[in-house]
């Protein structure tokens, strides 16, 4: 996907030329409520304050308190949308509705004000007002689109955005014939720190862990998944773990019940070395740690997985209607990297089908080895600089 030297050394000195003449450096990085949208965008925009040290990434980003404690760490600046998601209901479409226009006024009001140079869409519904807008006053756009089918708001968007980010080169054929054109084959970005992540044993002190044992990571992503969190307590029971500790992010509304859950395996005889947290941006010293994992199969995940060569087998969310997770999932599993685990929504079963794949691989580090080596190889670490190139490629288009 990298563009050849000297054109993109040009388009460097273009953009740089342009932001020295232009009254605004501001990039607006629309999209959140969850960290899948939001730290492909923080990845983004760490790139684009190395290549343009001039360039003012501007968040929009949701009312929720994930997206607040996620971007309050990165020091960029942000600004929540009234915008929430809409819901089927006669109530929850209204409500959707008037949030759209609230949030059309704010963004045309941030345009007005910060006449931004460019626009990224980060995914969800929480990019389309901002998207929309942007588009409709010409600043050039583009968006990130990290699972292999595109979702309802980037496929609303790609008509207008000059091109659109993707992780695998499959999501086109998920994609109309006439935006195919625009598809750049880029990765789906992850932040720096977790390119080149910190000494295992750093790591573990910082995550209070015994460096001497194998980690097994337990994750649903920045919220947490519910039915992940109990397949793994249930497939637990009876059996405890030998040599390995577990690091289970069980997301802040599940972390008391799973903690709850590991009491309970110990008061039965079956303890578990776990240590349990809700939530944490530093999830370099998690995949520091970490020799399997067990995790959802969100783009962000997929993505961070690879990139870091970690050995995985993945629950797709099995609520989604277009099951868009379980294709991400097969892409990795395809490839050797990961096991695919279907979500059956029931602890039992989930957990009956769990076992068997986890006790192949926790005592087996030769299969652990062959899937991070095939993880390895899907792995795009520098999806943040491909995305960041295609944006300054896009801000030239034209001039």
């Amino acid at each position: 996907m990298a563009l050849p030297v000297v054109r993109f050394a040009l388009i460097v000195l273009a953009v740089r030329f342009a932001l020295s003449m232009s009254q605004s450096t501001t990039i607006l990085m629309a999209g959140g409520g969850t960290g899948g949208h939001l730290f492909p965008g923080i990845a983004v925009a760490q790139a684009l304050r190395t290549l343009l040290p001039d360039a003012k990434p501007l968040f929009l980003c949701t009312q929720k308190e994930i997206d607040r404690v996620i971007l309050e760490a990165t020091g960029f600046e942000f600004i929540p949308q009234p915008i929430v998601p809409p819901v089927r209901s006669i109530g929850g479409l209204l409500k959707f509705w008037k949030s759209w226009r609230e949030t059309k006024d704010l963004v045309r009001k941030i345009l007005h004000e910060r006449q931004p140079i460019a626009a990224l869409g980060l995914g969800g519904y929480a990019a389309g007002a901002a998207i929309r807008e942007a588009a409709a006053k010409k600043v050039p756009s583009a968006l990130i689109n990290p699972d292999v089918i595109p979702g309802k708001a980037n496929q609303f968007l790609m008509k207008r955005a000059k091109a659109v980010c993707c992780q695998f080169a499959s999501t086109a054929n998920y994609t109309a014939a006439g935006e195919r054109s625009k598809i750049r084959v880029t990765g789906c970005p992850i932040r720096s720190d977790i390119r080149t992540l910190p000494p295992r044993d750093q790591a573990a002190a910082r995550l209070k862990l015994d460096p001497r044992l194998m980690t097994l990571a337990v994750t649903g992503a920045s919220l947490g998944a519910k039915t992940v969190n109990e397949a793994v307590l249930t497939m637990f029971e009876g059996v405890g773990l030998r040599g390995w500790q577990v690091l289970h992010l069980a997301g802040r509304e599940h972390a008391d019940a799973v903690r709850a859950g590991y009491r309970e395996l110990a008061e039965r005889g079956t303890p578990v070395a776990a240590h349990v947290i809700d939530f944490t941006p530093a999830m370099a010293d998690v995949w520091a740690v970490t020799d399997l994992a067990v995790s959802r199969s969100g783009a962000s995940s997929c993505a961070e997985l690879t990139a870091c060569g970690i050995p995985s087998i993945l629950l797709p969310y099995p609520f989604h209607r277009d099951m868009h997770q379980r294709l991400n999932a097969k892409e990795l599993s395809d490839a050797g990297a990961a096991v695919l685990v279907d979500d059956e929504k029931d602890r039992r079963k989930n957990a009956d089908k769990l076992r068997p794949v986890l006790e192949s691989l926790l005592y087996n580090a030769a299969n652990r080895r062959t899937m991070a080596q095939a993880a390895k190889k899907l792995g795009r670490p520098d999806a943040a600089e491909n995305v960041a190139r295609v944006l300054m490629e896009i801000m030239t288009a034209g001039r």
